[in-house]
């Protein structure tokens, strides 16, 4: 840490520090900056006692900077331009920057969000990498943290993270072709508890979207498999008893072909809007303003009947 250096320094005399050490004469280098010569005489005395060393010593051929000078501009030389970056605000150029990208998320948004997401960053930034993390409980942690730059998910934070509405998608249930109520066009709520149910492990073995409405009615499902991605519950599914409640998109990625039925799920189900949140000192990061920009940009390109319940 410099922090305690850096406080007994006046950054005033940055300006007149790079114009003595470059021009190598104080007159020169108070014209430059626009100050009087003895103003910049004085100058070089602060900086002479801020520093301990003299930077600028006359010889017969003229100045010359002393040993800590010449290192010292040697350091301005990568030191100035960054700053000049940091005080100019420059754009921020996907194109030929090399970024990773780390975002979290259920394989519920990586089958919906990632395929577009990728292809976009593809081509606007080429060098960079779109890292997908598994959700786990302490995701929202590592978002604070900084771990994470952005995580999906199925319900609007608390502060002090920000969070923005992307999607609402309805759920629907899917049963193994031979199930009992594989007929049906949908569930009621009581046939829904009645049976057994392959439950997502989202956060402690709860599809939490669902199983807190259904705590409202005072009756949770009764679990016959918990597995922790949809992908692997739709291949667990046929021939069993159970039965799947999954978000409408995930089940025309997954679940085609005749061995499975989708029915409406329990009108008190309902739907689930899903979000992006990040931590709010990087609200107005340009980097992360262009990463929620191809976030929104990718959900917007979805299908209309997959973007809206």
């Amino acid at each position: 840490m410099r922090a305690t250096h850096i406080g007994r320094v006046d950054l005033n005399l940055v300006p007149a520090l790079i114009a003595l050490l470059e021009e190598r004469h104080v007159s020169r280098a108070a014209a430059r900056v626009g100050m009087s010569q003895p103003a910049m005489s004085r100058a070089l005395q602060r900086l002479r006692r801020t520093l301990r060393d003299d930077l600028l010593v006359r010889t017969p051929e003229g100045y010359r900077l002393t040993p800590r000078g010449e290192r010292i501009l040697d350091r301005l030389a990568t030191a100035v331009p960054q700053l000049e970056d940091v005080f100019a605000g420059a754009d921020f150029d996907p194109s030929i920057t090399e970024l990773e990208i780390r975002v979290a998320g259920s394989d519920y948004a990586q089958a919906v969000i990632a395929p577009g997401l990728s292809g976009r960053i593809a081509t606007a930034s080429p060098g960079s990498t779109l890292r997908f993390r598994p959700w786990h409980r302490d995701v929202l942690t590592e978002v604070s943290d900084g771990a994470i730059d952005l995580a999906f998910i199925g319900a609007q934070t608390s502060e002090p993270l920000r969070s923005e509405e992307l999607f609402t998608d309805r759920f629907v249930c899917v049963v193994s072709a031979g199930h009992p109520l594989a007929g049906r066009a949908a569930l009621g709520l009581a046939d829904y508890l009645g049976c057994r149910h392959l439950i997502i492990d989202v956060i402690d073995g709860r599809q939490p979207a669902i199983d807190r409405v259904l705590s409202a009615y005072g009756t949770p499902r009764r679990a016959g498999l918990i597995l922790p991605v949809h992908a692997a519950a739709i291949l667990a599914l046929p021939g069993t008893d159970l039965v799947l409640t999954i978000p409408q998109r995930l089940a025309g990625h997954y679940a085609s072909g005749g061995a499975l039925r989708i029915l409406q799920a329990p009108d008190e189900i309902g739907t689930m809007t899903y979000w992006m949140t990040w931590h709010p000192r990087l609200e107005l990061d340009p980097v992360h303003r262009w990463l929620r920009r191809m976030v929104h940009d990718t959900v917007t390109g979805l299908p209309e009947d997959l973007r809206s319940a």
